[in-house]
């Protein structure tokens, strides 16, 4: 009967002892996705914040580039008209740039990052 009741506490301490590591896993485990969910909070605010800046960048530079091309578009025809082409090329080469960075301001935003290659 003695060696009945001594292993039966010995069952009861062990199941304990099981318990309270498998109670400070899950803490743990629970400490690493919150320190992981404010890592990536903070990765989302700094894209955030470079999206930001190309975006506006890239709407000012859009702006003023479709801008000189419809200038350009108006000179067409009349006593400047090699200026108009000018401007034409140019306003539409500066939109574009302006658009491309929109575009790329973009990618921040969906945390895709240019990787450079290597080698190529």
């Amino acid at each position: 009967m003695k060696i009945v009741m001594k292993s039966l506490v010995f069952i009861f301490l062990v199941f304990i002892v099981a318990q309270s590591a498998l109670a400070q896993t899950r803490a743990d485990s629970l400490k690493y996705e919150i320190l992981q969910m404010k890592m990536d909070i903070k990765e989302v605010q700094l894209g955030l914040k470079d999206g930001q800046k190309r975006f506006q960048s890239g709407v000012l530079v859009s702006a003023l580039g479709y801008s000189v091309t419809i200038l350009g578009g108006l000179m067409l025809g009349r006593e400047n008209d090699k200026l108009g082409q000018g401007l034409l090329v140019a306003g539409g080469l500066t939109g574009l740039t302006g658009t491309y960075l929109l575009v790329d301001s973009f990618n921040f935003l969906s945390g895709k990052k240019k990787k450079k290659r290597k080698g190529k």
